[in-house]
């Protein structure tokens, strides 16, 4: 007998909004969840006009309090099993702790939320009632983020000595915010981005990336947030000098003013035995340095366990890929490994076998609390002449 389609809701994603779509693919793309309701805007008549012209049939609502509320009147099956959140920073709090509140599940787009008073209350509700809550660190789902995890979890690069993680664009390198383009418009804006524009937007994907290879935290850092564009009011170019929690030392850097670089998050490890680099701009592989030998280049779908460097491989991980190797996973893969793992947590939660997220499959809550109090961390020690912060 197949599985019950698992019903997810939306708040934010109408009036020309991005990241919207690539979620609604992913959502869309096991056939086992779809889109089936929406509060698209913060203007209720947008909203409801915005779900009318929806390029598929969706229950369109005029706010997500309206959503929540009725939709939780329905019996399970009928309404919404998670809702996703993709709305401007500044309102993922609202509709992430009224949903928590009601025994809705969360997807909810980064950073978690604007202050850290209200990513810790949000990790409290979660503890509370033990419901799934992912944090959409979309590169995590790459198949070679998890192999990377694998390779230096494991030790087979010794102990880590050095890390950069970075994300640098060059879209925001002029006045864009000023020629109508949404998506700049309220990412240079403090009461709707926060208190780190570049930071928050792509330097905790950056942040992210190197938690999730390594295992390691950052136990304090020196921050650098410039403002390169004159008159923005928010970091265009991040800057942290970090020490690790194993004595090691690390850059997390972002920059969206550096021309010429489109999406280029990257992550070189280096170890006592070797070193590891990747880059998301090239997701089907992963380097890996050792001293006196040739590089090391490891495709998806074509690895070999116990080669000589890889030992004993999970077959769970072997076994992930969708496609044959040749044929590219990409970004919507990725998403979709995202959703595809919280809709397994969002099942078992209703059938009341939910015994928590450690974070290997996808970022936590806990994980989108990190990554507040990093940029907190990050502002501190900007606004002290680059002091030393403790995390």
């Amino acid at each position: 007998m197949s599985k019950r389609i698992v019903n997810v809701g939306l708040v934010g994603g109408g009036a020309g909004a991005f990241i919207v779509h690539p979620h609604q693919k992913a959502i869309h793309f096991d056939g086992t969840r779809r889109v089936t309701c929406a509060a698209l805007h913060p203007d209720p008549a947008v909203a409801l006009e915005e779900a009318r012209n929806w390029t598929y049939p969706l229950r369109g609502y005029g706010s997500y309090e309206e959503m929540i509320a009725e939709e939780m009147k329905k019996p399970i099956g009928e309404r919404m099993d998670y809702v996703l959140i993709v709305t401007p920073n500044h309102v993922h709090y609202g509709p992430a702790k009224m949903a928590l509140e009601a025994g809705i599940p969360v997807f909810c787009e980064k950073p978690l939320t604007v202050t850290l008073e209200e990513a810790q209350d949000l990790s409290c509700i979660v503890k509370e009632k033990n419901i799934p809550f992912c944090v959409a660190h979309t590169y995590l789902g790459h198949w070679s983020t998890r192999m990377c995890r694998h390779i230096v979890r494991t030790g087979l690069l010794g102990k880590i000595r050095w890390v950069d993680a970075y994300y640098i664009q060059g879209w925001l390198a002029g006045r864009t915010e000023d020629k109508g383009v949404v998506q700049a418009e309220w990412r240079v804006d403090p009461k709707r981005a926060g208190i780190s524009g570049c930071g928050g937007d792509i330097g905790t994907h950056a942040l992210m990336q190197l938690r999730y290879v390594t295992g390691l935290e950052v136990t304090r850092l020196q921050g650098f947030l410039e403002a390169f564009v004159e008159g923005r009011r928010l970091d265009d170019h991040f800057t942290t000098y970090c020490e690790l929690n194993n004595g090691a030392k690390a850059l997390v850097r972002a920059s969206q003013i550096s021309i010429g670089h489109k999406n280029d998050l990257g992550l070189e490890v280096n170890g006592e035995k070797g070193t590891l680099r990747w880059r998301q701009e090239e997701p089907e592989k992963l380097v890996i340095n050792l001293p006196g030998q040739p590089d090391r280049v490891y495709w998806r779908g074509e690895i070999q366990p116990n080669d000589g460097f890889l030992g004993d491989v999970p077959a769970s991980l072997l076994q992930e890929p969708t496609i044959p190797s040749g044929h590219s996973e990409g970004f919507h893969d990725a998403f979709a490994r995202l959703h595809r793992f919280f809709e397994e947590d969002v099942r078992a939660y209703q059938n009341g076998s939910y015994k928590g997220e450690d974070g290997a499959r996808y970022a936590t809550v806990d994980d989108g609390v990190v990554g507040i109090a990093f940029l907190n961390a990050a502002v501190e020690s900007n606004q002290s002449d680059h002091k030393w912060v403790s995390m």
